[in-house]
């Protein structure tokens, strides 16, 4: 990838209900947090114009959207989100998905983001939902074929950051929610990093949430962050 400065590195997500929570809170942490989050709770509740403020206020956004269906449907959409301004646009890591999605976004800006297995999910998870495979040889499955296909990046759990970057080398931006510093709670998440662990392993991009957001101190927590992610990459 090319060079991203550390501020970039993290990536606040805004998972809350109104747009007007994630506008104050934005305001609040002002030039601490340069990238955002907007995923499908908030776009739901009007998000999408937040999209177009952010970017024209020089934020970049991580629009979390996880697209998947017919390869038609998913083009179109991406070419109609390409025109937001956002930086990621997350897809699920269906061979067909993420040709559309790819197909979709044509000469734009926007980088597309395959997710390979959420990070709520273990082995018993997958095999409830049908899969004969574990978390680990399906996210190496789809992280080759994001690869082959030509995908930008990957989000993936920071515990399978090493052996993926290792498998596809420099050139895909790995991208790792499950973030928790070490005083922070795991809450839903079942596979989880620090932030400093997760950028040795590998990944370009942390994207945490309630650590900052839920915060009795938000720009404090986000400093905080920061300065972690500089000390780790010295």
């Amino acid at each position: 990838m090319s060079h991203i400065s550390n501020q970039d590195r993290l990536i606040v997500a805004l998972d809350v209900p109104h747009v007007k929570e994630a506008e104050a809170l934005v305001e609040r942490l002002g030039d601490h947090v340069t990238f955002y989050k907007i995923g499908m709770e908030l776009v739901y509740a009007g998000g999408l114009d937040l999209v177009r403020t952010l970017s024209k206020q020089g934020k970049k956004v991580f629009l979390d959207l996880k697209l998947h269906d017919i390869p038609n449907t998913v083009e179109r959409a991406t070419a109609r989100l390409a025109d937001l301004g956002a930086t990621f646009l997350t897809v699920h890591a269906f061979p067909q998905t993420m040709k559309a999605a790819k197909a979709g976004k044509a000469q734009s800006g926007l980088k597309i983001l395959a997710v390979t297995v959420m990070t709520s999910y273990d082995d018993q998870d997958l095999q409830d939902a049908g899969y004969g495979c574990s978390v680990r040889e399906l996210v190496k499955r789809r992280a080759g074929q994001a690869k082959d296909i030509g995908i930008d990046g990957l989000i993936l759990s920071p515990e399978e950051v090493g052996e993926i970057r290792a498998q596809l080398g420099p050139g895909m931006a790995l991208v790792t929610p499950g973030i928790r510093p070490a005083s922070a709670a795991k809450g839903d998440q079942k596979r989880v990093m620090t932030p400093s662990e997760a950028l040795h392993a590998g990944a370009d991009h942390l994207v945490i949430g309630r650590p900052v957001t839920a915060a009795a101190d938000p720009v404090a927590a986000a400093i905080a962050i920061q300065k972690e992610i500089a000390a780790a990459l010295g």
